[in-house]
């Protein structure tokens, strides 16, 4: 005996429509009040001027590209943005500044610091700067979330790497506090890209002594990096000892967000309690959420201050996701709660960050 069995789709055709219509249970739901919705109306609002100016600069550095290239604004040798794997690296591939003496006609200016003698533990550091630029070559000064293309919103160059001496670290201490402190004094913003945490300290001093400001410190890290020697010496242990005996940096203007673990010198703990510093745990991040922590650290931070400086150590962030740091430490930010943390702290009077 044979039956009519229906085809397969004929058998699903009333499941897959029941299924569709229970998937609209959201009658509610307005695309447009999402953030995906409000960056892509952002973008629209962002000028071009700034980026038409680098695509124009290309073509007249890089001559005009081959009578085949249909795109025109492509010049035959690589300058400016594209593509993502041609280049000579600067930070974001930004203007190298070759005199120093003109990073004050900009907004900001990166400085390498490749110096890794204040490690205690694993070094390569001093190769960090490299790093950082080789793979900032992958991004665009455009962020999607934000709505910022900083070729429109400000000026930004790359004035190379500071002359560090390996292995003596009181000379490049020097040698970084010069760097900074002609940077500060020109008007531009100083970026640091290190090195080890030891450079905290000449970093900081190098704008404190270039103003009467006083400063305030936000400090990201697994470790708290305030007591004063470590084997015999100013070592990366010691950075906010250092900065804080300067006398525009008071210690009870320095936050330090994500300490924890077990890398904790009781050194370092018992001189943040004599000095009073301020401390979040991942715990407490956590406990409150990532916008009362950032409202607690620049309240902290500016209270009675003039300028912050901020400060953020790549260990902070878990060690499954920066394997390669000096001190790896499991239970730190996730990469998203760091970077979001990072941008809501980041208030205007930001005087340095490294």
């Amino acid at each position: 005996m044979s039956r009519n069995i229906p085809e397969r789709n004929h058998r699903r055709a009333g499941l897959v429509a029941r299924e569709a219509r229970e998937r609209f249970h959201h009658p509610d739901f307005d695309a447009r009040g999402t953030q995906g919705w409000k960056s892509i109306e952002a973008e629209g609002k962002l000028p071009e001027s700034g980026w038409r100016k680098e695509q124009q600069w290309a073509l007249d550095m890089g001559l005009p590209g081959s009578e085949s290239i249909v795109d025109k604004s492509i010049p035959t040798f690589a300058r400016g943005e594209l593509p993502h794997f041609a280049g000579i690296n600067t930070f974001l591939k930004a203007p190298y500044v070759e005199n120093v003496r003109d990073v004050g006609k900009y907004d900001a200016a990166v400085i390498g610091i490749p110096f890794d003698s204040g490690t205690t533990y694993r070094p390569g550091t001093r190769f960090g700067p490299q790093g950082i630029r080789r793979i900032s070559a992958l991004y665009t000064p455009y962020n999607y979330e934000l709505g910022v293309d900083l070729r429109e919103q400000m000026t930004l160059c790359d004035a190379g790497d500071v002359f560090t001496i390996p292995a003596n670290l009181e000379k490049s201490f020097d040698q970084i506090t010069k760097g900074v402190s002609h940077v500060a004094s020109s008007g531009a913003l100083p970026i640091m890209l290190g090195g080890d945490h030891s450079i905290g300290f000449p970093c900081v001093r190098g704008i404190a002594d270039v103003t009467s400001k006083r400063i305030g410190i936000i400090h990201f890290d697994r470790h708290i990096d305030i007591q004063e020697k470590d084997l015999d010496e100013r070592m990366h242990t010691t950075p906010w000892y250092w900065a804080t005996n300067l006398p525009n940096v008071s210690a009870t203007n320095l936050v330090q967000l994500g300490i924890g673990g077990w890398q904790v010198p009781r050194y370092g703990v018992a001189e943040a309690r004599k000095r009073g510093t301020n401390v979040l745990t991942i715990a407490d991040i956590e406990q409150m959420g990532l916008e009362k922590a950032a409202e607690i650290a620049l309240e902290l931070a500016w209270k009675d201050t003039d300028a912050v400086y901020i400060s953020f150590d790549v260990d902070s962030l878990d060690c499954g996701f920066v394997p390669g740091t000096g001190w790896p430490e499991p239970g730190g930010f996730l990469p998203r709660e760091a970077l979001k943390l990072l941008g809501l702290v980041t208030a205007p009077g930001i005087c340095g960050l490294e």
